[in-house]
């Protein structure tokens, strides 16, 4: 049987329930089993409802990219450009506030495909930085940060329930450094 071609788009608000739906189904195969289910809920709701991803869609400073297996959405990114860490100001960066692939499709090369658009995306529009926040226990996270070259720049404290998780920042330094000529 030959392998699925996985292919990204760029997500429109007429995609949001096809986003809210990745998004709370791969937040849950990520965390669930590593958090409280009352904290997981809690942040669904308010985090990843169809409202409030709708409105993100409409945010011009959010892009959010769609992952399809064949014609099937499996995964998909967040890219934004609201934050600003202290330890960057004085650069042009871009986050990935959220990069998930549905379990079942590790194995696929989707978020290698959500990760080099994000990179061609940040890079063409002139950003010299592309940074992240990851869980500190998300240790397959971050070696996929790794493997792709960012290097960790610092934490900060996420809020999840009544517990303050740890999220280390890691930093990408891409192409579009002004040159002295």
């Amino acid at each position: 049987m030959p392998a699925g071609k996985i292919s990204i788009t760029i997500a429109d608000e007429n995609d949001a329930s096809v986003i809210t739906a990745l998004s709370v189904t791969t937040f849950c195969e990520a965390y669930m089993e590593f958090n409280k289910k009352e904290h997981m809920d809690s942040y669904i709701a308010e985090a990843m409802t169809l409202e409030k991803l709708t409105e993100e869609l409409q945010d011009s400073r959010n892009l959010f990219l769609i992952a399809r297996y064949d014609d099937l959405p499996i995964g998909y990114a967040k890219m934004r450009t609201i934050k600003k860490p202290v330890e960057l100001a004085n650069n042009n960066p871009a986050e990935i506030e959220r990069i998930y692939v549905l379990k079942e499709y590790h194995n696929k090369k989707a978020g290698a495909a959500l990760m080099s658009t994000c990179i061609a995306t940040a890079e063409n529009k002139q950003h010299d930085i592309l940074w992240l926040g990851v869980w500190e226990h998300n240790h397959r996270a971050i070696r996929f940060y790794k493997q792709w070259g960012f290097d960790l720049f610092g934490s900060h404290i996420f809020p999840f329930g009544d517990e303050d998780q740890i999220d280390v920042m890691m930093k990408k330094e891409l192409g579009n450094t002004p040159s002295n000529e």
